[in-house]
């Protein structure tokens, strides 16, 4: 019978924030879209390992940023039905991303929940996770071609299994877009004119967090390939492109235009309660991932809904869409290796997938096989936004360097938020950063 071992949460510290960046112009398959200080935070440092180096008979253990309560609870029953004795040592979302590379280095758990593309090709170059291409001999045939590139390493090797996707677009509440006569914006000046109009009638427009350092960076990546182009954009989190480029200085001339029509004071507001302003009906609209449904219930819920972000160069369209994928790796310092590979199988199979989407409705299943019958309107719309893309990126802290995401694109955009008159000394700093950082 599996056990599961819930091991300690960290409480959260609120800090955050890979060579080529994946090209991703089909990612969907079928149904399915076709993660240095002295001391390492409790529960990165060192967790208890079991001493049997082996069989797949002992102890696995999981490092887990499954931190918000709806997830943890759902990969916890998943983990629970897998018919192994699994640990779990729960970290919060943000503290982990800033500690992985130390935590990889250090006593890593034997599985760790991870993001696909640049970010796994990164730890994989850093011969800090276990070649898995074994495991995608069996499992190839459930997942797109595009998405077992996504599993891939530079080296050809993969190092990741896929678990599920969800896309980023601008979520609103269909119950204040009905009472209002509001209509989804098709452009950029459609969008600054719904705004206007939400302002004169007493709504905050547009919900903004940064808190976390991170949640602005989606806003960031929208405006850049709606008026510069998919190729752009990644030739850019590559470090191809200059940060002093017009091209880049007009996406934060455009990305103010929309400050005004934004809840102010974002940096000091998380993700969560940006998302409880959209519910509460204080602001209109809020641009953020699937996820965003984590924070609602009932009624509330099932008001939800969401279109792409705006187009604002005709030529770029909505070509591309933003779609993370989550999923699972094997450290190099695993001390269950048969173990660990049996956990890997099962969570890239239907059954698993399709477990924790009852629990965690907030994103769609990689496998093709998944059970999408269940799925709720949101789920099915996020398919076909999906689905319909020219481009997909998987976030600027998944596309670029994780170093310099971390430590220069998430002070310098939230510098941007304080304080958005400068650009030109904005992308002048960056781009020094980006030359010592690229250049290492």
């Amino acid at each position: 019978m599996a056990t599961v071992q819930p091991g300690r949460t960290v409480p959260a510290m609120r800090a955050r924030p890979t060579p080529g960046p994946l090209n991703r112009r089909r990612l969907l398959g079928g149904a399915a879209y076709a993660a240095g200080a002295l001391a390492l935070p409790v529960g990165l440092a060192a967790c208890e390992k079991p001493t049997d180096g082996g069989g797949g008979g002992g102890t696995v253990t999981f490092g887990s940023n499954y931190s918000d309560e709806v997830p943890k609870k759902a990969v916890a029953e998943v983990l629970a039905a897998s018919g192994l004795d699994v640990k779990i040592n729960t970290v919060d979302h943000n503290t982990f991303q800033e500690n992985i590379t130390r935590y990889l280095q250090a006593t890593p758990d034997d599985v760790f929940t991870w993001f696909s593309g640049f970010r796994m090709q990164y730890f994989a170059a850093q011969g800090l996770a276990t070649d898995i291409s074994d495991i995608w001999q069996s499992i190839g045939g459930d997942f797109s071609a595009a998405m077992k590139q996504a599993s891939t390493g530079t080296d050809g090797k993969q190092y990741f299994v896929p678990f599920y996707y969800y896309p980023w677009a601008v979520f609103y509440r269909k119950s204040v877009f009905q009472e209002k006569g509001y209509q989804v914006p098709k452009t950029w000046d459609d969008l600054k004119a719904l705004a206007t109009k939400m302002k004169s009638d007493g709504l905050i427009p547009i919900a903004m967090a940064d808190k976390d350092g991170w949640p602005a960076m989606g806003t960031f990546d929208y405006i850049n390939m709606r008026s510069n182009g998919y190729d752009f954009h990644v030739s850019l989190m590559a470090g191809k492109e200059s940060w002093e480029d017009n091209r880049v200085k007009q996406v934060f001339t455009l990305w103010r235009e929309l400050l005004p029509y934004c809840q102010p004071g974002a940096n000091g507001r998380t993700w969560q309660e940006a998302a409880q302003s959209l519910g509460q009906k204080q602001t209109g609209m809020y641009l953020l991932g699937m996820f965003v449904g984590q924070q609602f219930q009932g009624e509330v819920a099932a008001d939800m809904d969401f279109f792409p972000f705006p187009q604002i160069v005709e030529a770029h369209g909505q070509d591309a869409v933003e779609a993370p994928i989550d999923g699972f790796m094997i450290s190099s310092k695993v001390k269950n290796v048969d173990g660990a590979k049996e956990l890997l199988r099962y969570l890239a199979s239907a059954k698993a997938q399709n477990a924790y989407l009852r629990s965690d409705p907030n994103n769609v299943a990689t496998h093709n096989g998944a059970d999408t019958s269940g799925y709720s309107a949101l789920q099915k719309k996020a398919v076909e936004l999906v689905g319909g893309a020219k481009q997909i990126s998987q976030f600027l802290d998944r596309d670029t360097r994780p170093d310099f995401a971390s430590t220069v694109m998430i002070p310098s955009l939230q510098s941007f938020l304080n304080k958005p008159d400068d650009v030109d000394g904005l992308c002048k700093r960056i781009e020094s950063q980006k030359k010592t950082i690229f250049a290492s």
